[in-house]
C-alpha cells in the first residue's frame, strides 16, 4: 500500500541573517520542491521582533566572559507569534552540542508538517529559550560555524529532498548513503571506456541480481574502509 502526504511541509527559519540561509535553499531539488508546492520555507528576521530602537538582539553574558549572547525577548516574541498561527511538530535549535544529524533523523523529520529552525549566533542563545521553547537540538558536526544559518540550510535540505515528488526519481533517496547504514557504492556513466579507464564489466552485463550483489559488496567495502564506525554501531 502506498501512502501520500495530504499536507504541505512548512519550515520557518528564525535568523538574524536571512540572506545567508535563503541562497542555499533556492536551487536544485529544494527549489523544485518549493515551486511544486510540496514544501514552503519562510525566513524570519529576529531583529524585527526586537524592542530596542536599534533592533539589537544581543547583550553581555551574566557572570562575565568573552562574547555576546542572543537575548531572550526577540526570540521568544518571534516564536510566540508563530505559535499563535499554527502548531509545530518540532522547534529545532542549531546547537554545536545538539544530537548529531544523521539520516535517521532526516527521515523522521521529513514526516513532520510544521517545523521551526532557530539559528544561533554569537556565544549562543539565552538558555531559557532552550529550556522553554526548543523541542530538539541538532548539530551538523563537531565544529563551530559563524552562526546557525548554514546548519539550518543543511537540515532543511536534508528533510525537503526526501518528500514525495521532490526528486525526479522517487527511488533515488532510497539508495543514498546511510539509508541502509552503509555508504553508497561507486557509480559510473557514459562513456564505458575513457582513455582506457573502464567501467566494471558487471555494470554492463544487464544481470540485475549480480549488479545488486556487486553494489552491496562495494558498499560494505567502502564502509569498512571509510566509515567503519557505521558498522560498529550495529
Amino acid at each position: 500500500m502506498v501512502f501520500y502526504r495530504i499536507f504541505i511541509m512548512r519550515i520557518d527559519i528564525l535568523t538574524i541573517f536571512p540572506e545567508m540561509v535563503k541562497a542555499p535553499l533556492d536551487h536544485s531539488i529544494i527549489k523544485r520542491a518549493r515551486d511544486k508546492g510540496i514544501a514552503e520555507v519562510y525566513f524570519h528576521n529576529i531583529r524585527d521582533y526586537s524592542t530596542d530602537k536599534h533592533q539589537r538582539v544581543d547583550d553581555y553574558s551574566f557572570g562575565g566572559g568573552a562574547g555576546m549572547v542572543m537575548m531572550i525577548q526577540p526570540i521568544a516574541d518571534c516564536i510566540d507569534h508563530l505559535l499563535q498561527e499554527r502548531q509545530y511538530d518540532e522547534i529545532i535549535y542549531t546547537a554545536p552540542d545538539g544530537e548529531l544529524l544523521q539520516q535517521g533523523i532526516c527521515n523522521q523529520l521529513s514526516l513532520a508538517q510544521n517545523i521551526i529552525i532557530l539559528c544561533g549566533h554569537y556565544k549562543g542563545i539565552d538558555e531559557r529559550i532552550r529550556e522553554h521553547y526548543i523541542t530538539r537540538e541538532i548539530s551538523i558536526g563537531d565544529y563551530v560555524l559563524s552562526g546557525g544559518e548554514l546548519a539550518a540550510a543543511v537540515i532543511a535540505d536534508s528533510i525537503i529532498r526526501l518528500l514525495p515528488d521532490a526528486m525526479g526519481d522517487e527511488t533515488s533517496a532510497l539508495s543514498d548513503s546511510f539509508q541502509d547504514g552503509l555508504v553508497s557504492p561507486p557509480v559510473y556513466t557514459r562513456p564505458a571506456d575513457y582513455h582506457g579507464w573502464k567501467v566494471p564489466d558487471i555494470l554492463l552485463s544487464g544481470h540485475e541480481r549480480k549488479v545488486i550483489e556487486w553494489r552491496y559488496e562495494q558498499s560494505m567495502e567502502r564502509t569498512k574502509e571509510r566509515r567503519p564506525s557505521l558498522l560498529n554501531d550495529e
